[in-house]
């Protein structure tokens, strides 16, 4: 009863929010609440620039608010260094539990963002400092943690088992 009524409350704030056509901001949780549901992802985005991207900065930069800004955005409002899954997807304070991740309509409207490319060149764009040209296509690709082809191949690494050594 208790998931029950958790997810009718979900959908009522959903409802109260589409309705109203208010924003409400959600907290963060964490990269590391991502990686009980999500292993792949969570392994992918630890191979990648964004979970180091705050340590690429100088000891200066690190004070810098407009080198923050893409960083670790969500530094000084969350307390979460880095580029963080949340970052890019939106706080998960609501849309976390299994019951909501289930349906991904409910999860869009209590706040799981898919990111966008204009999202994106928010930060990989012709100002940044040291950024070469942008391809948003190609850099989609190294971040790459929710296509068939990713999942297929980190499913078949995962459920691979050595084969039996052959008899002579």
């Amino acid at each position: 009863m208790r998931a029950r009524g958790s997810w009718l409350l979900s959908f009522a704030l959903a409802l109260a929010l589409s309705l109203s056509g208010a924003a409400v901001a959600a907290d963060f949780l964490g990269p590391e609440s991502c990686k009980g549901c999500h292993p792949a992802a969570y392994e992918a985005w630890m191979q990648s620039k964004h979970a180091r991207a705050g340590d690429s900065l100088s000891e200066t930069q690190q004070k810098d608010a407009r080198c923050l800004s893409c960083h670790s955005p969500d530094q000084a409002s969350q307390g979460v260094s880095h580029v963080t899954c949340e970052t890019c997807h939106g706080g998960g304070q609501y849309y976390s539990p299994g019951y909501v991740m289930k349906d991904a309509e409910l999860a869009r409207l209590v706040g799981l963002v898919d990111p966008s490319e204009k999202a994106c060149r928010n930060c990989h764009d012709a100002s940044s400092p040291s950024l070469k040209p942008f391809n948003f296509v190609e850099s989609l690709k190294a971040i790459d943690h929710w296509s068939p082809e990713r999942t297929g191949k980190s499913a078949r690494a995962e459920n691979a088992s050595p084969e039996p050594a052959k008899k002579k």
